[in-house]
């Protein structure tokens, strides 16, 4: 043992290889050899009676040796740092309750190791090794015990680290630990200073690390975690000082990046990271419809994830989370109530799980019900070919980003994000949707963009089949569902917006909405409040646009919103000004809107008409408001007499002389035209004409060319003029009508021009307390 050192084999033998299986003799060292050195003399060998050394050289380091025997450093306390390389060991070394100053394990094959309760004023390190429990070298306390033999309270492991204390780092990279039968590693508890580095280590069997507090960094860059029936890595409740990296390992030539992977649950509920979690192109796996892992995921509560690939409830995280970049995921990923200190980022991700087949389906892809994310949610690009984005009350205090999107959960909720608060941008644009994006209740400080997003194959439910839910958002500036360029915002199921408010504009300019049979809604827009709304569709929709009871200041449409197959609801929809105003002059315009209305209503509706014209008349266009106006009360009567069948005839003809003679009252030239006209008539007629009373004098009082009916008139004096004015004015009476004789036809005229009067008086008085309603 030169230099003194205790422990150190010095041999002219070529180096071992250690996982070649037993080695020659030549090779073999007894751990008992090992450890003498060690022993305070006159113990005899009793481990119990060990002490502290004093040694010029604290280090025991074996290198190219078979360790036969039991390797026993239980409850030693030793000043010495133990260091194997090439190394071969018969039974798992034992360093539980010992406190050394350090263990290293470089390119060493180890049927297991046992170091609970283990305190190590340095690093412990396996580096590039491999521990394998063989079946015939089982010493039930190395593996996991089952049945009556299992000790409650201590469990074991192919590794354990359990209530550990490590001064330093645990490195195990490159190792790989190989117990599928049961844990390979346990370290409940394990204390760090440093870090845990695991780079590159590849283990069958669970990795336990419930309340594990590490100092630094865990990394797991490169690992391949492999358990299908449990969990991959348990790290509940886990303290983590640094970042949790699962990324690529990089490290070497770019032919030699390793992802990490993990087939099996990544259980980390109630973890608290100082730092980061990056899981960057890291692929995860569960075994869908398989084992259920927990025992209180077999319940019929909807909102479990019975097999997930990730479990992060209650993460407290300082930095970000980033599950982004190429990361794979066959399983639900779940972060339920988890609060994020800087940004979640799913960029380039795609999870997948299989499609349910009863409710409650459990298919959900990503699950973040009441997230709280203090900087962005970015899944730009994120893909999800079967699954549901749920989302429910999550808060977050930056922007939603989710551009270019490819998601698909066909007829069912694709995204459910039900009261979500975003304080700033909403993207989900240019994405390919399959499946109804239900957003309902959303809070949002800026915009919504949905720009050039294609939403198919909605979820058709009995009282809904829209394929877009927006209702009662609440948007601080403008939802856009618009063009992208060529590519149109495309809603084969249409749009829901009832009660939503933006405070500056909702815009459809280019978009296409379809609707189902079921309920032939294309757009509900009821009660919607907005500045603004961009009306502009790229087609006429599929179905019927509703904006019963909606608001907004300014209004721009083009004929393709007009076209509605299903026609359009505009019962109390209320608009301040057109964004292309109506010239005074165009009255071409006028009637192509009047025209619009009439045709995009499913029958007679007043409150448009009236819309239309009090925004014209805002505008100081008084003559096109009156014209809206008269085309309403010609519509009103139409609508009216279709709605008598006995009556109808009666109705047209009073509407066609209201019409005609005062324009419904809002043409009071009309009737000064008419009034002018039949007194003319009348004067040229009843002047022209002879009166036969003339041959009859005895009879009559002749004044003229007409004949007073009473011989005590000697005063009166005809006058045609007088004579139609007193018959053409009802009530007032001028002295002339019923004054002078008429017979045959002149009678007939002269009843005539009193039933024109009275049409002429009821008609003007009509439009004239319409007039005065109008006003008031």
């Amino acid at each position: 043992m030169p230099g003194g050192q205790p422990g150190q084999v010095e041999r002219e033998l070529p180096a071992l290889d250690p996982f070649r299986g037993i080695p020659d003799r030549r090779y073999h060292l007894a751990a008992e050899e090992l450890l003498k050195p060690l022993l305070e003399p006159g113990s005899g060998g009793s481990l119990l009676r060990w002490r502290r050394q004093a040694s010029n050289a604290p280090i025991v380091a074996v290198e190219n040796a078979y360790i036969t025997g039991r390797l026993d450093l239980r409850g030693a306390d030793l000043d010495c740092l133990f260091r194997f390389e090439n190394c071969r060991f018969e039974y798992p070394p034992d360093v539980r309750e010992a406190k050394i100053l350090g263990l290293v394990f470089r390119r060493c094959w180890l049927p297991g190791l046992k170091a609970r309760n283990l305190r190590s004023r340095n690093d412990v390190r396996l580096i590039r090794c491999v521990v394998q429990v063989l079946p015939d070298n089982v010493d039930h306390e190395t593996a996991v015990q089952r049945g009556d033999t299992r000790e409650r309270g201590v469990p074991d492991a192919a590794i354990n680290l359990t209530d550990a204390v490590v001064e330093g780092s645990v490195v195990l990279t490159r190792t790989e630990v190989d117990y599928p039968q049961g844990r390979a590693i346990q370290a409940d508890r394990l204390k760090i200073a440093g870090a845990l580095l695991a780079y590159r280590m590849q283990t069958d069997g669970e990795v336990r690390l419930p309340g594990m507090l590490t100092g630094g960094n865990v990394n797991f860059s490169g690992a391949r975690l492999r358990n299908p029936d449990g969990f991959a890595l348990d790290g509940n409740g886990a303290h983590i000082g640094g970042s949790l990296l699962c990324e690529v390992d990089s490290y070497g030539a770019a032919s030699t990046r390793q992802p990490f992977s993990a087939h099996g649950v990544l259980h980390l509920p109630s973890m608290r990271v100082n730092g980061d979690i990056v899981l960057r192109a890291a692929e995860l796996e569960s075994d869908q419809q398989g084992r259920i892992v927990v025992e209180a995921w077999k319940s019929s509560d909807p909102y479990v994830d019975p097999w997930p690939a990730l479990v992060g409830d209650r993460w407290q995280v300082d930095g970000n989370v980033e599950l982004s970049d190429g990361l794979s995921a066959i399983g639900t990923l779940r972060m339920i109530n988890a609060r994020i200190g800087g940004t979640l980022r799913l960029a380039r991700a795609r999870i997948t799980v299989p499609r349910g087949a009863v409710e409650p389906f459990y298919d959900r892809a990503l699950h973040l019900d009441g997230c709280q994310i203090s900087g962005d949610l970015e899944a730009t690009g994120l893909e999800i070919p079967s699954g549901q984005l749920r989302m429910a009350d999550v808060t977050v205090r930056g922007n939603m980003l989710a551009g270019r999107a490819h998601l698909s959960h066909a007829k069912r909720d694709v995204v459910s994000a039900r009261r979500m608060k975003v304080a700033g941008n909403f993207h989900l644009h240019e994405a390919t949707v399959e499946g109804t994006l239900r957003l309902q209740g959303i809070e949002v400080g800026g915009s919504v963009y949905l720009y050039g997003t294609d939403v198919t194959k909605p979820a058709v439910r009995n009282r809904t089949s829209f394929s877009v839910d927006l209702r009662t958002v609440r948007v601080g500036r403008d939802i856009t569902l618009t063009n992208a360029g060529e590519q149109p915002f495309h809603a084969e199921g249409g749009v829901n917006m009832d009660g939503a408010t933006a405070g500056r504009r909702i815009d459809f300019t280019g978009a296409v909405l379809g609707s189902f049979n079921k309920h032939a809604i294309a757009l509900d827009a009821s009660d919607v409040g907005a500045d603004e709304f961009l009306l502009n569709f790229g087609e006429p929709a599929s179905g019927t646009v509703v904006l019963r009871h909606a608001h907004c200041q300014t209004l721009e449409d083009n004929d393709a919103f007009w076209q509605a197959e299903g026609g359009i609801e505009l019962e109390d929809f209320r608009y301040d000004v057109l964004k292309r105003p109506i010239d005074m002059k165009d009255d071409a315009a006028v009637r192509d809107r009047i025209e619009r209305l009439r045709t995009a209503m499913a029958g007679y509706r007043p409150g448009p008409y009236d819309q239309l014209a009090a925004m014209l008349r805002n505008s100081g266009n008084e003559e096109h408001a009156s014209t809206v106006l008269f085309k309403k009360q010609q519509y009103r009567y139409e609508a009216l007499a279709r709605g008598y069948r006995v009556l109808g005839p009666g109705v047209r003809l009073w509407s066609w002389l209201q019409r005609w003679m005062v324009g419904y009252g809002y043409r009071p030239v009309r009737a000064l035209a008419w009034l002018i006209a039949l007194l003319a008539a009348g004067s040229v007629y009843f002047g022209a004409g002879t009166d036969p009373c003339t041959s009859d004098p005895g009879r009559y009082m002749v004044s003229g060319p007409r004949c007073a009916v009473d011989q005590q008139e000697t005063g009166l004096e005809w006058n045609p003029v007088l004579y139609t004015a007193d018959l053409l004015v009802p009530i007032v009476d001028f002295g002339n009508k019923g004054r002078w004789y008429m017979h045959d036809l002149d009678k007939w005229v002269s009843n005539g021009f009193t039933a024109m009067g009275w049409i002429l008086a009821t008609t003007v008085a009509a439009g004239a307390g319409r007039m005065i309603r109008r006003d008031s």
